[in-house]
């Protein structure tokens, strides 16, 4: 009987090295098929598509500001005789994926305007934009918005700011959330 149980073991740990599959018991294998997704949505972008423009004035005795809202209106505080030429505010045409939200960051300082023919500057502050600056003020509707820009700009006496013309450039961020 020892002989007997000895080649039955033999036998069946040969059959399980040969055929593995065989002699496990509730073992099967089972497969399923998986879907994949991706969408491509527009790029975010952001252009220039007028600039802001104080148009033309001369300065007073005393110097002082010129205010353009983002709705391109006009006034003057100080002795500054503003010229009935033409003036505007900037605007960026902002485009991306429909209803995005985004967030408008106007210069946190001052940018400085040099006159073209000589060293003189002036500054420009009090950024102000519509929509409004802060986290998710802007929404594209329909894949763009405008965004409308204005600011103050401070101009001194004759001798500070001779006449010429007077250019700079700022940089405003358009962060999509």
């Amino acid at each position: 009987m020892l002989r007997f149980n000895k080649i039955l073991f033999t036998l069946i740990f040969t059959l399980t090295l040969i055929f593995p599959d065989a002699c496990a018991q509730g073992v099967s294998t089972v497969s399923a098929a998986g879907h994949i997704f991706a969408e491509i949505i527009p790029v975010f972008s952001a252009r220039e598509t007028s600039q802001l423009n104080f148009g033309r004035f001369s300065p007073g005795p005393e110097g002082g500001k010129i205010i353009l809202t983002p709705e391109s209106t006009i006034s003057v505080i100080g002795s500054v005789f503003k010229d009935a030429g033409t003036h505007n505010a900037a605007s960026f045409h902002v485009t991306g994926d429909v209803d995005a939200a985004y967030s408008i960051t106007l210069p946190a300082g001052p940018v400085v305007l040099t006159n073209v023919s000589n060293s003189k500057t002036m500054l420009v502050e009090e950024w102000v934009s519509v929509p409004s600056p802060g986290p998710g003020a802007g929404k594209l509707q329909n894949g763009f918005q405008v965004v409308y820009v204005g600011a103050t700009l401070k101009v001194g006496t004759m001798h500070d700011n001779p006449v010429g013309i007077y250019t700079g450039s700022y940089t405003i961020t358009f962060d999509f959330n």
